[in-house]
This record gives structure tokens, sequence and C-alpha cells, in this order.
């Protein structure tokens, strides 16, 4: 693990689960760790074009509410981001002053984190758990966190790589404070049908055996339907009050041309229609922000 004098931190550890390979039925699924891939995700989902959008969306969503927040509250947030991965944003925030905990079940992944947070100049309110999100409870609990709550818990991309994904629901509602805001981000299934649409590949949509490797491969083969999400928010009292596609064209265009060559463009034109119906529901990632009602 990395560690500065700039960053108030402290790191705990819980066991890491290993990759599991495509497993067939949900008795059978565990939560999935990218430690054993950590450098293959860094590359793969941040070291392009495809990463810088998803998180100029994600910053435009969350930096504008969180401020407002602060704003309304009078202090800094409390911030929970759980799998975080490499936490880019929740390390933005604590710049910003906000205090974080960061949690992923990779310690690899914490450490490229751990490494990021040391080369910000802005002294740092972060801690650091590596665990399954089910073992946070007894972390906070140990800290005599689990009393203050949250005023904003991210959730980003780890839906679709849980074995149980409704049950982090029940999460939420014991650690976000009433009125505080959750952010879920999570791979939309219909964007991998449109997308093989386009592509032509009939023979992968045809068969419905299809698993993606999931050794190294990073395409989920448990997504859940942004319906579904839906359906637990309203079950547990959410309200939704911002909803976004990350990469609603970019994924789409086998021909880069014009603009595309740009990605400045791009991205500015990814951000105008991130939030526009319906473009916004064929981004290969959904972004909902909700609030929790009292």
């Amino acid at each position: 693990m990395h560690a500065s004098s700039k960053v108030k931190t402290k790191t705990t550890t819980g066991a890491t689960a290993k990759p599991a390979a495509a497993p067939q039925s949900r008795s059978e699924r565990t939560d999935r760790s990218f430690d054993a891939i950590a450098d293959h995700f860094e590359k793969k989902v941040y070291g392009g074009l495809k990463g810088e959008i998803r998180l100029a969306v994600l910053r435009r969503d969350i930096f504008e509410y969180s401020a407002q927040m602060r704003q309304r509250l009078g202090r800094p947030l409390r911030v929970l981001d759980v799998g975080a991965g490499l936490a880019q944003i929740a390390i933005e925030l604590a710049a910003q002053g906000h205090t974080v905990v960061i949690n992923d079940i990779s310690a690899n992944m914490l450490a490229k984190a751990q490494a990021h947070a040391a080369q910000t100049d802005t002294p740092l309110d972060i801690t650091w758990h590596v665990c399954p999100y089910q073992e946070l409870p007894a972390k906070l609990s140990t800290e005599k966190l689990d009393a203050e709550k949250f005023d904003l818990i991210l959730c980003h991309a780890l839906l679709e790589w849980l074995a149980e994904p409704a049950g982090v629901m029940d999460f939420f509602d014991q650690y976000l404070m009433p009125k505080g805001a959750l952010s879920l981000c999570f791979y939309n299934p219909a964007s991998f049908d449109y997308r093989n649409l386009i592509m032509g590949n009939f023979n992968l949509l045809d068969n419905s055996d299809y698993k993606a490797d999931n050794v190294k491969s990073l395409t989920p083969n448990h997504p859940v339907a942004k319906e579904e999400v839906e359906t637990w928010l309203t079950a547990h009292r959410y309200h939704v009050i911002r909803s976004s596609g990350l990469r609603v064209f970019h994924d789409y265009a086998p021909l880069k041309r014009g603009g595309h060559t740009d990605p400045e463009a791009v991205i500015r034109m990814e951000l105008r229609y991130s939030q526009h119906e319906p473009y916004k529901w064929l981004g290969r990632y959904l972004h909902i922000l909700a609030t929790r009602q009292a």
C-alpha cells in the first residue's frame, strides 16, 4: 500500500475474493474481485477516451449536486465509496474538503487508488477499507462511524459484479442519511444488445448460452437492467433526481471520422446528449442520482 504525509489515511483489510470465471447459476456466483487483473482494469477502463467520458459525466452529475448539498448543510460532506476500484471521484471529493471512506474488495485496486491520492497536493481525509462491502459494518462500527452515517454514497460499476446485487440496497438504507444522496452507476445490458446489433453479431445474440470470459473480460455476464434498479429504488423509498448515460454514442461509431477525431468534441457531445431522451438510455453505463426520502 502507498501512503503519503499529505493523506490522512487508515487502511484495514479483510478477506479478498478470487475472480470468478463465468459461473452459471446465482447459487454458484460470487462477488467479483479484480485483484488479479488490476493493471488490465486500469488500462482498459481508464486508459483512453472511454474513461475520460465516464469521468466527465460523473464529475458533472456528482460535483454539481455535492456542492449544492454542502451549501445546504453548511459543512463538508461525509462520503462513502463502495466498491470504489480506482476511486477517482471519491479522491477528488476528498480534495474538495469532504471526509471520505473508500472501500473495495481488491487490495491491488486500492493500492493504485492510494498511489493516485498520494499525488494530490491538497491534504486528504480518507479512510481505506479492503474488504467485501458486506464486512464494512464491522469496520465502521469499530471506528464508531456507524452512528454518523453518510451524506453521499457512491456505488459505481459494482451491481453487475455482485452475486446478489439487490442486497446492497439494505446496506445503503443502513448507512445513508435521511435526504442523503445515492450515486449508482451500472452497466446497461441494453447497450450490449444494441452494440452487437450494429456490429452484426447476430450469432452471439442468438446464443442464449453465451458467456464472456470473466477471468479477464470486463463485460459482465449478469448485468442489472435499468427497470430492475428503478424498482429497487422505489421499494426503498428513493427519489431519482438525475439520470445520465455514459458513452451514449462513442462506442457505437465503428468509423471514426469528422468530430470523432477530436476527443474534446466527443466529450462535449457526450455530455450534451447524456441527459437527453432517448439517447441517454443507450449509454454503455447508466448513472442514477437519487435521494433517500425521510
